[in-house]
């Protein structure tokens, strides 16, 4: 009786000890999304256009709060979005939740350079306390993302088991797009989050037409009523999705017409009173849907078309190759998870509705990646069974063993990919790399000094939080300069000499188009392609210079010390294994190429107190 004890003890200790290691390797697994989503923005601190009035409202809300009183005169003088309002209104709920969920954070780390962005001695000096937070507000963007994703990851595995839970995260966490975005401040990231959330409540746990429990009833309506509110607030192509799951979920006979409708209108009702209260109050224009202007815009008044247009099939042979990247996910994953009886019918519930939504919406001229991101993740989840599928049938016959094996290295060279397009991706932002530049090389000595910024230098990576905020009082006092910044655009102003007398510094793609006496005193490269190294020759990055992909940043480095020159290393050290051991000398690198100059007027003004550059 003694030893039989003994010997369960054994067994449960051993069985406990399993269990322990694999919570521990799913737990590490599942950390890949957070941890690579700010490894993103640590190496791409920057945003451009497609951003802006996110980042910009973000901004305003932060540094100039919400008036309650003479509230038209106060938006106007301090808020970006009614001086460039852009095309169509956007809505402030995103901007105004995100800096709501940063605002504390901000203030604990208050005497932190949270900016990332600059940290030079000279440039703190004359720095306001409340141009620090881009990347602390896109952190939260991000990490809310990834907890989504990991939300989605756990359906994953309560529905499919661990398995396939963790090869949905790899798969995942190697697709560039969603890491290097979901820090962004793109309509379409406010939304992915939510989205998938509603997805995740979708995930078929029941098979074919079986009626599920009151439980599972409850996760569909649920579902249904957060899409219907996403759609309504940030993308109305939202409402396709919501249509084609609604119907797929009637088809099953797993909700009634009526259960359907009651969820649509309770989004409907809850998503019109955030979004209309919202923003009548910030654009001052009562009432005010924005999603449905921007769908009059684009979609009746065929707008979009003007942003190009690309054929019918360009989602489906463009953009989900690119996406998925990893090109086992289609080629061999999904369509194992078609072809097997025993995922057949779930697989088939996550592709249907989904692949539905984007035939829908390719009848929309215009195209763009971004439009159908919300299902990737069902795609990857897809692929993500056939893979689990797989692997656990390696050791039963060669043919598995040797996609077993093709599934770990595509996976891994996905990885290597991905972080290529991060380093090509980081390139991409000389305006706030010349902003910045400006800002660290001044000495201080000039109490005001007024700053041009042309049209590409602000699609590439200027923002508010990169601009110096002045005093309140709006002079310059106790050593700080005053600085102040101008975004012109009007072809006419530029057109005329006096415009440009008022200006110290511009930044400019086309140096020709300042009129008067100006003098390029810095030049910073961008990103205009790929470019091949041949066996022998010197990478880029192996010879130096101020303006390389993952080269650590002078100004990120003050915070994270030591973290991004890690990086740096990393990156040189995975170049010279892959040149020497799989390419056999060949490389690819970013051709950069000389973007924007910062230019000084030849005025007297300036000459007598010239910076040290």
């Amino acid at each position: 009786m003694g030893t039989s004890l003994i010997h369960i003890g054994l067994c449960s200790d051993y069985v406990f000890n399993i269990a322990t290691m694999r919570r521990l390797r799913d737990a590490s697994i599942a950390l890949l999304v957070p941890l690579l989503i700010v490894l993103h923005l640590y190496i791409a601190p920057y945003t451009k256009v497609e951003e802006s009035f996110n980042i910009q409202a973000t901004h305003d809300i932060i540094t100039y709060g919400i008036p309650f009183k003479n509230v038209n005169a106060y938006l106007k003088a301090h808020y970006d979005h009614l001086s460039f309002p852009g095309s169509v209104p956007r809505t402030f709920l995103g901007p105004l939740a995100l800096a709501g969920l940063s605002r504390p954070f901000a203030w604990l780390v208050e005497g932190v350079d949270r900016q990332i962005l600059g940290s030079n001695q000279n440039y703190l000096r004359c720095r306001a306390s409340t141009d620090q937070e881009e990347p602390l507000v896109r952190a939260v963007l991000g990490l809310y993302n990834a907890f989504s994703i990991l939300a989605f990851r756990n359906g994953i595995a309560h529905a499919f088991g661990s398995d396939t839970a963790n090869w949905y995260i790899l798969f995942q966490a190697s697709q560039f797009h969603v890491m290097y975005y979901a820090s962004r401040t793109l309509p379409n990231f406010f939304a992915f989050g939510i989205s998938i959330l509603a997805l995740r409540s979708l995930i078929p746990s029941y098979v074919g037409s079986m009626k599920p429990p009151w439980r599972g009833i409850q996760e569909y309506r649920k579902a249904l009523v957060l899409l219907t509110i996403i759609g309504v607030i940030f993308r109305s192509e939202i409402a396709i999705l919501l249509g084609c799951h609604a119907a797929w979920l009637f088809f099953n006979k797993r909700l009634s017409p009526t259960k359907i409708v009651t969820s649509g209108l309770l989004g409907l009702a809850v998503g019109l009173g955030l979004t209309v209260t919202c923003d009548s109050f910030f654009w001052q224009k009562i009432p005010l849907w924005p999603e449905l202007s921007g769908f009059i815009f684009n979609i009746l008044q065929g707008r979009s078309a003007e942003w190009g247009t690309s054929p019918f099939h360009y989602y489906f042979t463009s953009s989900f190759p690119r996406l998925l990247l990893n090109p086992l996910t289609w080629l061999l994953c999904i369509p194992v998870a078609l072809t097997t009886p025993a995922l057949r019918d779930r697989a088939l519930d996550m592709l249907v509705p989904n692949i539905a939504f984007v035939a829908i919406y390719s009848l929309q001229p215009h195209k763009e990646w971004r439009f159908v991101i919300y299902v990737l993740p069902p795609l990857t989840a897809v692929a993500a069974m056939g893979a689990s599928w797989i692997w656990n049938r390696r050791t039963k016959s060669f043919l598995y063993r040797v996609f077993a094996m093709g599934l770990v290295a595509s996976t891994l060279g996905t990885f290597v990919v991905s972080l290529g397009m991060l380093a090509i991706s980081s390139s991409n932002y000389p305006g706030a790399e010349a902003l910045n530049y400006l800002h660290a090389h001044m000495d201080g000595s000039q109490k005001v000094i007024n700053v041009h910024m042309d049209t590409l230098s602000c699609m590439t990576g200027v923002t508010r939080f990169l601009q110096i905020t002045p005093p309140k009082n709006g002079f310059a006092s106790n050593g700080r300069t005053l600085w102040q910044y101008d975004k012109t655009e009007n072809e006419t102003q530029l057109l005329h000499p006096g415009f440009w007398d008022r200006f110290d510094y511009a930044l400019t793609e086309r140096p020709e188009k300042a009129i008067g006496g100006w003098k390029i005193i810095h030049s910073v490269d961008g990103f205009t392609g790929a470019q091949i190294v041949r066996p022998g020759e010197t990478s880029r990055h192996r010879m130096g210079g101020d303006s390389l992909p993952t080269k650590p940043h002078p100004l990120t480095e003050d915070l994270w010390p030591g973290i991004g020159n890690a990086v740096y290393q990393s990156w040189l050290s995975v170049e010279d294994v892959m040149r020497e051991w799989v390419t056999r000398g060949w490389w690819v690198q970013a051709r950069m190429e000389p973007e924007i100059r910062i230019l000084r007027s030849t005025k007297e003004s300036v000459q007598k107190q010239p910076p040290k550059f």
